[in-house]
């Protein structure tokens, strides 16, 4: 992985096709939100398909709790319909059969000529694409669990959100004063 890639550093900000054909920036589908970034083997892989399968069990969690889902795999736009449908996620997946991300990471998985896929990463992005922590998946142990995903998001959500603690000085007050700034978008 390159050496920028590591906590407080800024991902880079891909444009890749996703499920649909629509192409789609990274920073597009994260919006103001945490997100969780899978960086993926691809269809082929079993060990992508338990940690897919746990992803979807989780999602209307993430969703509901303001947080963005991305997948990026290096399998073609068929394939990548598949390994969605069939792991029931509702979130975007992107293709790269092209392995533009691969390539500009520098994690291709040189021990699988057959596949020429990357090295399984997940990342979790605060707003702005900033990289709060990353996990390299090569062996399925170095893939978070679900419970360290709500640890990361934990932390990540109460730095970014100033509403965090409604007890905080000034926020009930501000909120009084018809002040919305620090609180979260949508709200009232």
């Amino acid at each position: 992985m390159r050496c920028d890639i590591v906590p407080g550093g800024v991902f880079p900000d891909y444009a890749l096709p996703d499920h649909t054909g629509t192409e789609c920036t990274l920073s597009e589908l994260q919006g103001h939100d945490p997100m969780i970034l899978t960086l993926s083997r691809g269809h082929h892989c079993p060990k992508e398909h338990h940690q897919h399968l746990e992803l979807a069990a989780f999602q209307a969690t993430i969703a509901m709790a303001h947080t963005r889902i991305v997948t990026i795999t290096t399998d073609d736009h068929h394939a990548l319909l598949e390994f969605r449908a069939s792991v029931g996620a509702r979130w975007t997946f992107l293709s790269d059969p092209g392995r533009i991300v691969q390539q500009d990471l520098d994690i291709q998985e040189y021990t699988d000529p057959v596949h020429d896929a990357m090295v399984p990463h997940t990342l979790v992005l605060k707003p702005g694409m900033v990289i709060h922590s990353v996990y390299n998946g090569y062996w399925f142990w170095g893939r978070p669990s679900m419970s360290d995903l709500w640890h990361d998001l934990r932390s990540a959500t109460a730095e970014i959100r100033p509403d965090w603690d409604l007890g905080a000085r000034g926020l009930r007050e501000a909120w009084a004063a018809g002040d919305t700034t620090s609180f979260h978008r949508g709200r009232r």
